[in-house]
């Protein structure tokens, strides 16, 4: 069975300025608020949600980092092959700060979970809040709700979501897939 294209690249960049707005809308002004995108795959969206809060909305001085959840995850004892971590790159403090975590598919929670329990080691947020692409919502494991969503997806637990970067493959594309082939 083919993938099913749930976005286009045209669709992504529609959605990406709506989450920028909402940010705009709830921050006003970033001086007190941290973008983190979850490695590996939150990274993308978190440059490209920069990018235009820079470019279209005049936000200068913009915090962004990324963190790596590798070793905070609950399950990473459990995988057949040697896990590859990340990078983490945080150069500020998150003391009584707004972080304001980004990824790209929420799934079961575990990640965001793994990311609230990595983040301690860099101070107490005064809030956590979580921008995602896409939402699985009815695959929780974890009662973790985004508080930004580009579009919720319903999908069967022998499907995935897959998201393309152009930084990574031809194209920006999100799609579903089936893993029964």
């Amino acid at each position: 069975m083919n993938p099913k294209v749930l976005l286009t690249s045209k669709e992504i960049d529609i959605i990406l300025h709506r989450l920028a707005c909402q940010l705009v809308e709830n921050h006003l002004d970033f001086s007190q608020t941290l973008l983190i995108g979850i490695q590996p795959r939150g990274r993308f969206l978190a440059e490209r949600i920069k990018h235009i809060l820079e470019s279209e909305y005049q936000i200068a001085d913009l915090s962004l980092g990324f963190l790596d959840i590798t070793f905070f995850r609950d399950d990473f004892r459990r995988n057949q092959k040697p896990l590859e971590a990340n990078k983490t790159q945080i150069d500020f403090l998150v003391e009584d700060k707004k972080v304001v975590f980004i990824d790209d598919v929420l799934y079961t929670g575990r990640s965001i979970r793994a990311a609230l329990t990595a983040i301690q080691s860099f101070g107490r947020p005064k809030q956590i809040e979580l921008l995602v692409l896409i939402d699985r919502r009815f695959s929780r494991n974890l009662p973790i709700q985004p508080d930004y969503r580009g579009r919720q997806v319903d999908a069967f637990n022998n499907e995935s979501v897959k998201v393309q970067w152009s930084e990574q493959s031809a194209q920006d594309c999100v799609y579903l897939e089936s893993q029964d082939n």
